[in-house]
């Protein structure tokens, strides 16, 4: 067996935008069109965003689950300048998802993916269940029994024009997280147990919202066959995200797993990494990237999560 860390990063809003360089008429270019090239197709927030890539190579998380890439050749781009290139994430994925602003899920990963598949077409009325997707990753993994991640970005809790954001979107991360969980008993239901508990998955992602009265994601946080093994860490320790407007640390961000998963890693505790936070978290007192600034740049508005599984 090995370690194999497991992570989720809500990158915000890794964007690729072509920048034509100065002796380039862009009429021209618009009416004959443009060759996607290094001197046109840049990383948007260059600062930003090689502070983001500090982070991830810091977290070295051997799959690492994604929210807010813009593409697939954005991603690439992104491994290629700030992590490493191809010999550090040789297996990478995205596919286009439900979201209008072009933010989708991805995964880079040190191991084979052996097998994805997208529910973003899976219907709620006139439109989809799911604001973006829900992302099913199975990993090959170093035991050969493989592990299956399930990749999620939820509703946001922001809505214009509501005095209560959170309660105005609240149904639709019901209906999100009922629908993951359907997902995960339709395909595990199925073991020899009958029971998702004894299988081997991680449900994680980006699922804007938090525990208590209101909340819209406790078809998940209160399902008894998974772990959230961010509840390992203590009360004020659990945030991966502040909102400065409200002035509120949550976590939005969440790691769970299988209950045989968790209890085969009892004594593991789950990492949250907060040097890329903008100097406005001030509830964070310790080390920051060089270039941080009081709101931006910044790694993202998000903390990456990880855990380490030995298989």
């Amino acid at each position: 067996m090995a370690r194999v860390r497991v992570a989720t990063f809500n990158v915000e809003n890794l964007f690729a935008r072509f920048k034509f360089n100065s002796n380039t008429n862009p009429d021209n270019a618009v009416r004959d069109g443009w060759l996607v090239n290094e001197s046109k197709f840049q990383i948007n927030d260059e600062d930003a965003k090689s502070i983001t890539g500090s982070l991830i190579n810091e977290v070295d998380a051997d799959v690492l689950c994604l929210q807010e890439v813009e593409s697939l050749d954005t991603l690439k781009r992104f491994r290629s300048q700030y992590l490493g290139g191809r010999s550090a994430y040789p297996y990478v994925a995205l596919i286009d998802g439900n979201d209008p602003r072009l933010i989708d899920l991805a995964v880079l990963s040190r191991r084979p993916i052996t097998h994805i598949r997208t529910w973003q077409h899976l219907p709620a009325g006139s439109w989809y269940v799911f604001s973006r997707d829900c992302l099913e990753i199975d990993i090959d993994t170093p035991d050969g029994k493989g592990l299956t991640i399930y990749n999620n970005h939820f509703k946001s809790m922001m809505k214009k024009g509501a005095t209560d954001g959170r309660a105005a979107t609240k149904d639709k991360r019901v209906r999100q997280t009922r629908a993951v969980k359907e997902i995960v008993r339709e395909r595990f239901g199925r073991h020899s147990t009958g029971q998702p508990a004894s299988s081997r998955f991680v449900i994680l992602g980006d699922f804007n919202d938090y525990r208590g009265p209101g909340s819209g994601i406790t078809a998940l946080t209160n399902w008894d066959e998974i772990q959230d093994v961010v509840r390992r860490l203590p009360n004020d320790e659990e945030w991966t995200h502040y909102w400065a407007k409200k002035r509120q640390y949550r976590q939005l961000d969440y790691l769970m797993m299988s209950d045989r998963l968790a209890r085969d890693h009892q004594g593991v505790k789950p990492v949250i990494w907060r040097y890329g936070l903008p100097h406005r978290a001030t509830q964070y007192q310790g080390p920051r990237y060089e270039g941080v600034g009081q709101n931006k740049p910044k790694a993202s508005d998000h903390c990456p999560v990880s855990f380490d599984l030995d298989l």
